[in-house]
């Protein structure tokens, strides 16, 4: 007979006393079997809201969830397995360029991704904007692909983690999201489900990031990789700036322009090196650089050489695409109606919103704002300058992409609002903040 009921571990953890693992797992189990009501978790969430949770109760509630639906078996894919995690952004498309660069230098990564909710892009959805390409592999399609290319990004599993989506839409009802223990258990629990053996975290901090400033990025960064070091899988964490979008291109289809761009080694100069950061970290988690130096030469030289590109062609091929789209990119069909924001003085530009950039995006059509609805793959904004170019009064400062006039005036209304134009050039600020192992 059990010690405990789920009253006694509600007022147990609102007094803030640590819950024992089979107290944890009673909750758990209950969440999937519907066991336990959905107000009794919900008060439970509130009460480790406000009184947090110690790093072995954080571990515990992680690997609980990790093991309450399938998990991935990666072993027949061979050698030391690599997965990437972003906590999303504006412009965010590194992972379509770090994951072939990185396979291009013998790293096998196998990778479930998300699609976009909010004011960030999905790399799902991305993905999908190329005609014919699958996230939806089966798990022995995804292995092949793995085994047969070195590396495959899909669609997260139906049933992976069910007590993470259980939870997770009661935090998003019950103002609960921004605890710390619960994110960070929440993220590292499908990337435990998911296999890999290493983890690498892109933490986002700044005005188009969850995490707005740098101590709250760090917090959630060191939660996330002791989670990972207490349950034994090695995890570094790159804490990365969100101040302002990467790259040029918000929305799927010009994302996956710019990621041809990049992956031929003419991509921006700012999602360039941030990749080759990224991947280079994810070179040295795999086993094949001995250190980030000569990881970031490895990357290096693989966009130069078309190294990562022929192997993102090779993976996009393999999961169903139609390569040729990559090799020309003029088949793209972007949004019909188009618009142009000129800049109204001229001067340096000293703030473009990430925020303000990426909502204005998901009003053209390129994200959504609920769960189920439908995507404009051609929808987005191309930015023509970004933060600390110099600019002339009338000169081009963004295009915006729809397929529907009526998306226009909001859209153009925000990007305005995400410009700031002044005399000084602002100070340059790193894209790397900092890296925790």
């Amino acid at each position: 007979m059990r010690a405990f009921t789920m009253t006694d571990i509600i007022r147990k953890k609102r007094l803030g006393e640590a819950l024992t693992d089979a107290e944890i797992d009673f909750v758990v189990s209950g969440a999937v079997d519907g066991s336990v009501p959905d107000y009794q978790l919900s008060a439970l969430l509130m009460a480790i809201c406000f009184q947090g949770m110690t790093p072995r109760e954080t571990a515990t509630l992680t690997l609980a969830m990790a093991k309450s639906g399938e998990t991935v078996d990666l072993s027949p894919v061979g050698g030391v397995t690599v997965d990437k995690h972003s906590t999303g952004g504006v412009g965010d498309k590194t992972s379509l360029v770090i994951v072939p660069a990185a396979a291009a230098c013998g790293v096998k990564i196998a990778k479930m991704s998300g699609r976009g909710l909010g004011h960030t892009g999905g790399t799902v959805d991305k993905l999908e904007s190329i005609p014919g390409t699958r996230t939806d592999l089966s798990r022995e399609e995804f292995l092949s692909v793995v085994r047969k290319t070195g590396c495959a990004v899909i669609g997260q599993s139906g049933n992976l983690c069910p007590a993470d989506k259980k939870l997770y839409a009661l935090r998003d009802v019950t103002a609960t999201v921004e605890s710390v223990p619960l994110i960070a258990s929440s993220i590292m629990s499908k990337k435990i489900a998911a296999g890999s053996d290493c983890i690498l975290l892109d933490v986002k901090t700044g005005s188009g990031a969850f995490m707005k400033t740098l101590p709250e990025a760090e917090t959630l960064a060191r939660e996330m990789v002791r989670i990972g070091k207490d349950v034994g899988r090695r995890t570094v964490a790159l804490i990365t700036d969100m101040d302002r979008p990467l790259g040029y291109a918000v929305g799927n289809a010009l994302e996956i322009l710019e990621v041809c761009e990049t992956l031929q080694g003419r991509g921006p100069a700012d999602l360039t090196a941030e990749c080759v950061e990224l991947a280079a970290n994810m070179i040295v988690l795999g086993g094949k650089a001995p250190d980030v130096e000569t990881g970031r030469e490895m990357v290096r030289a693989a966009l130069q050489n078309g190294a990562a590109f022929q192997k993102f062609c090779e993976m996009i091929a393999a999961q169903g695409g139609d390569v040729s789209y990559l090799r020309e990119p003029g088949k793209f069909a972007l949004g019909a109606v188009q618009k142009t924001v000129a800049a109204p003085a001229s001067g340096f530009v000293t703030r473009v919103a990430a925020e303000e950039i990426g909502l204005a995006s998901v009003g053209l059509g390129a994200g959504r704002e609920t769960v189920g609805e439908s995507v404009d793959f051609g929808a987005g904004t191309l930015l023509h300058k970004n933060r600390g170019d110099l600019v002339t009064a009338g000169e081009p400062l963004a295009t915006l992409f729809t397929s529907d006039a009526a998306r226009l005036p909001a859209a153009e209304k925000r990007v305005r609002a995400a410009f700031a134009i002044g005399p000084a050039k602002p100070a340059e600020q790193p894209l790397i903040l900092a890296r925790i192992e």
